[in-house]
């Protein structure tokens, strides 16, 4: 069907300017972070799963996070290490590009959405701790990850639609090492100047909108732990939410230099380095974030890597 709106059928990916020396390095570096990122959630997966002390809303939202994390940077980082070894331009069929960039919108407001409700589970915890396993339930949970997962495949279809709906006959080579849809409307010959505000409306419809509640969370949490009397209660009670918020101001920082700009064209360098604050550097710190200072994750992964070994050693 996106044949019969454009004359192109498939994209050429600049990927990163330089010599190809340069390029190994890129490879080398962006290989050990999607290395990391891989190998980090993975692990942060199979302790929630294995381990039954953290059998919490917190580490249940945590395990579904790295999930996402997982699947977001693999949208797009293998395809641009193989660009990085290519010694030209890399085709992507015009089918292949829409995939591509439903996936990571997709995939990305999810996950915004599961940030979002982690800041409200970090409000009862902290706001309401006695009401917290009756308000926060299995069930509950469950249905939080099933919303935060189909709205995020839903919300994103038209905005794929209206990028792919444009006729391409400027070019077909994307100043990108993905198909970024600010390239992508560069490349078109149709006024987009509306479908680019749209978009902007529905970037701040979902990342301010999912702010606000985490600021409002974050805003009653802190009251809440400067009323406690004793200093070691305070500490307590903001260790419990100091990974995430160090994730939020990170997370949504990025995406709001990516995607809330009414001029979704911006220039490439812009969009190529908030891209990979996104796709690689977020990611590989993340699990570093939620694990160093986490004291009871720590204890879990050791007690499943002493569980390993002794199932290793028998």
């Amino acid at each position: 069907m996106l044949e019969n709106y454009s004359s192109v059928t498939e994209f050429y990916l600049l990927g990163f300017p330089g010599s190809k020396e340069l390029h190994n390095i890129l490879f080398a570096t962006f290989f050990f972070f999607y290395s990391v990122t891989l190998l980090g959630n993975m692990v942060i997966i199979l302790t929630v799963c294995v381990d039954k002390h953290l059998q919490s809303p917190m580490y249940f939202f945590l395990g579904h996070l790295s999930v996402l994390e997982i699947l977001t940077t693999s949208v797009a980082i293998p395809l641009m290490l193989w660009g990085l070894l290519l010694p030209g331009m890399q085709a992507v069929s015009l089918s292949a590009c829409c995939v591509q960039l439903y996936l990571y919108l997709s995939l990305g407001t999810s996950e915004l959405l599961l940030i979002g409700a982690m800041a409200v589970d970090r409000y009862v915890a902290v706001c309401n701790p006695l009401r917290y396993n009756i308000i926060m339930n299995s069930h509950t949970c469950l249905w939080v990850v099933i919303v935060s997962w189909v709205f995020g495949f839903l919300f994103e279809i038209w905005p794929v639609y209206a990028t792919f709906h444009l006729s391409f006959c400027k070019s077909n080579v994307l100043d990108h090492f993905y198909c970024d849809r600010g390239q992508l409307l560069k490349l078109s010959c149709d006024n987009s100047l509306f479908t680019e505000f749209i978009l902007f409306l529905m970037a701040v419809f979902i990342i301010v909108g999912l702010m606000i509640p985490t600021i409002v969370s974050y805003t009653c949490i802190i009251s809440t732990i400067l009323k406690i009397p004793s200093g070691s209660g305070r500490r307590k009670a903001f260790s419990t939410c100091a990974s995430h918020f160090t994730f939020v101001v990170i997370g949504y920082g990025s995406c709001l230099f990516l995607f809330v700009k009414p001029k979704q064209t911006q220039a490439a360098e812009y969009n190529r380095v908030a891209s990979l604050m996104v796709l690689v550097v977020n990611p590989f710190l993340n699990p570093f974030i939620f694990t160093l200072q986490n004291d009871k994750f720590i204890e879990a992964f050791r007690n499943v890597m002493k569980h390993c070994y002794q199932l290793l050693k028998d």
